[in-house]
């Protein structure tokens, strides 16, 4: 039986009352604030004031617990809209806001799909607002298309974030530093079209090449569920 099927101890009010929702909401602090590396299930009790053996009474694993708070989560991505488009923007924007507020969140998601409550919750409101544009057969294609840019773009923000923290020089910083090793690469010719690009192209922050980039993919899904 899988833990969202499974019931809770009976509760006990004294001294420190459990559940589920305490025992995640605490696994979720600990994890925002210093990575998923800080969740345990010693560390947990200790935050909640309990002995680590009552908390096998709601879940039996780690893992159990991280998929837990995955789901958890998942109540912060709320998407919706008016059309395909809007939800599906919705559902990619709110799933990038919740893993920058949740940065553990990036390496988890991803791999097979998540079926806690929360999570089909969202899967169903971005399903029924797809309505009647995307025939069935493309839904999870389109879908999935969707979640695969927003997994790939969160990730390689939150690993430039966690650049930042462990080299101590911001993205400007470090384009400053490698500016001069390009400038020498460029300059013998060997790699024309980027040097093209770099040199000239418009250099965008990550919220403006986030919504370029759905832009372009949004598009690629309008025109092949219309033509």
């Amino acid at each position: 039986m899988v833990v969202w099927e499974r019931p809770e101890p009976p509760s006990r009010p004294a001294p420190a009352p459990l559940s589920r929702e305490r025992i995640v909401r605490a696994a979720i602090g600990l994890a925002d604030a210093d990575g998923l590396a800080a969740v345990s299930l010693r560390k947990v009790a200790g935050v909640l004031d309990v002995g680590p053996m009552r908390l096998y009474g709601y879940i039996d694993t780690k893992d159990e617990l991280l998929d837990l708070m995955v789901d958890a989560v998942h109540a912060e991505v709320r998407p919706d809209g008016d059309g395909w488009r809007e939800v599906l923007r919705s559902y990619a924007e709110g799933t990038r806001l919740t893993v920058h507020r949740h940065e553990w969140l990036a390496d988890l998601i991803g791999g097979r799909p998540q079926l806690g409550p929360l999570a089909l919750a969202t899967g169903e409101a971005v399903v029924s607002g797809l309505g009647g544009a995307v025939e069935v057969d493309a839904v999870m294609p389109v879908i999935s298309a969707v979640r695969a840019y927003v997994i790939g773009a969160v990730r390689r923000e939150i690993a430039e974030r966690r650049a930042e923290r462990a080299t101590g020089m911001d993205q400007e910083q470090w384009q400053a530093a490698t500016g001069p090793y390009l400038t020498r690469t460029f300059a013998e010719g060997r790699f024309p079209a980027l040097a093209t690009v770099v040199r000239n192209a418009a250099h965008l922050d990550a919220d403006e090449t986030f919504r370029i980039g759905l832009d372009f993919l949004l598009d690629g899904i309008g025109a092949r569920i219309t033509g």
